[in-house]
């Protein structure tokens, strides 16, 4: 078996983290965006921690969005930076949330996590095993 130079495992471990992360955010995802209406205005209403108290269907239709089809994104580096940074977003509302009705540090830890990796996937990009739409340049 031949020997992973660092620029490989680099790039294997952002596949891994990438696949791992955005399937997760696609299962979390899943019953949010089948929810329907009804579920998506309930999701909405966070935004409110922001001061934002109109349209809460459409914003929790954008949460969940963000959620399953960023997730895909995420997993196969398609869009990556404006997906990652939907995560991100959506990952800082969720912790203003916990925050906001008292759950503390702890009930607030899922999304503070997962948007800090997000913050990191966005600094070191993709890396190399993802899937790219645009032809390369040759050389």
């Amino acid at each position: 078996m031949a020997k992973l130079d660092a620029e490989q495992r680099r790039d294997l471990g952002l596949l891994i983290a990438r696949v791992g992360m955005g399937a997760m955010f696609m299962v979390h995802g899943w019953p949010k965006i089948s929810g329907g209406p009804e579920t998506w205005a309930k999701i909405g209403k966070a935004m409110g921690v922001l001061g934002i108290d109109f349209a809460p269907t459409f914003w929790g239709f954008c949460a969940a969005v963000s959620e399953f089809v960023g997730g895909l994104l995420l997993a196969t580096g398609i869009a990556f930076v404006p997906a990652v940074l939907t995560l991100i977003f959506t990952m800082f509302v969720a912790a203003l949330v916990h925050l906001d009705k008292g759950d503390g540090i702890k009930g607030a830890s899922h999304a503070i996590e997962a948007g800090v990796v997000f913050i990191a996937l966005a600094l070191t990009g993709p890396g190399r095993y993802a899937v790219e739409l645009r032809k390369r340049r040759e050389s």
